[in-house]
């Protein structure tokens, strides 16, 4: 394993960002795709949806299940929203996504998981998704639940995916005990990262990011307020968010967690270190990114 690289300011500045400059339109800026929410957790998506334009994605396309897609288009009036078929317990359902097959193949980034309940739909799911051509992927929540079958398709992709596990869920992927990953979490997450072809990006107090190809980065400013409600939904929407610009894969990670940690560094001081909310985070984006571009 490569040594573990600081994400900080320094580190983002020698990665500046792709320049969009005063011509550019919201199509050059790209578009994102999220797929998620249920009957029971809509929000979810709207944080992830909100997090990719706050990023500075140009569109945004929101699918989610047909029971709360107006209540979602009415809260996100700056996306096209896209009513899918849902169980009878309110998730997304198998099969739903063949319904927007021709917008996945339009879109520049794809974020399959948010808000999904329903393991079994969200493997389905998934496992469409990632018979798609085009999109970059961040795969996050739900869409999780069974990576190691779906290895095939993701070294399909070259690379261009992200993965945003937590411990739980990291544990959940490979099928080692917590108390492996907290005893190696690097490891883990570059170990990882070479089996599936996809940029991992391992949620803790220190954040280990690592690509395929062995190199790895932590973050390790994290503050107790960013264990919250909401809060890997916001990190997986700026991500998101940064692939559609054209960030490549392990770009868009490292300025994602940067970006995420330091608005709950920037909310820590404001608000307290714990308390504030996970929508508080986006409102801290465009003025980091901005400071950094400085």
């Amino acid at each position: 394993m490569s040594e573990l690289v600081a994400i900080d300011a320094d580190l983002l500045r020698a990665l500046p960002l792709p320049l969009h400059d005063g011509d550019a339109d919201k199509d050059e800026r790209g578009r994102v795709l999220v797929v998620g929410g249920s009957r029971g957790v809509p929000g979810a998506l709207l944080l992830a949806g909100v997090a990719a334009l706050r990023a500075g994605a140009g569109k945004l396309q929101l699918a989610t299940v047909a029971s709360v897609a107006v209540a979602i288009g009415v809260a996100v009036p700056e996306a096209l929203v896209i009513a899918l078929a849902e169980t009878d317990d309110g998730d997304i359902a198998p099969g739903a996504i063949d319904g927007i097959a021709e917008r996945l193949s339009r879109c520049d980034a794809l974020l399959v998981g948010p808000g999904m309940l329903d393991p079994r739909a969200a493997t389905s799911l998934t496992h469409a998704a990632l018979a798609a051509d085009g999109p970059a992927f961040v795969l996050d929540a739900g869409a999780l639940c069974d990576l190691r079958a779906e290895a095939g398709a993701l070294h399909r992709h070259g690379g261009r995916v992200v993965l945003t596990p937590h411990a739980g869920e990291m544990a959940r992927m490979t099928g080692l005990a917590p108390e492996e990953i907290a005893a190696d979490p690097a490891g883990v997450a570059v170990r990882t990262a070479a089996e599936l072809g996809a940029v991992v990006v391992l949620k803790g107090g220190q954040t280990v990011v690592a690509a395929p190809d062995g190199r790895a980065w932590h973050y390790a400013r994290g503050r107790v307020g960013l264990a919250t409600s909401g809060s890997g939904d916001t990190l997986a929407g700026v991500v998101a968010g940064l692939l559609a610009r054209a960030a490549d894969p392990h770009q868009a990670a490292i300025w994602g967690v940067y970006l995420h940690g330091e608005a709950g560094n920037r909310l820590s001081q404001k608000r307290g270190p714990v308390g504030f909310l996970a929508r508080e985070l986006l409102a801290e984006i465009p003025a980091l990114m901005a400071e950094l571009a400085a």
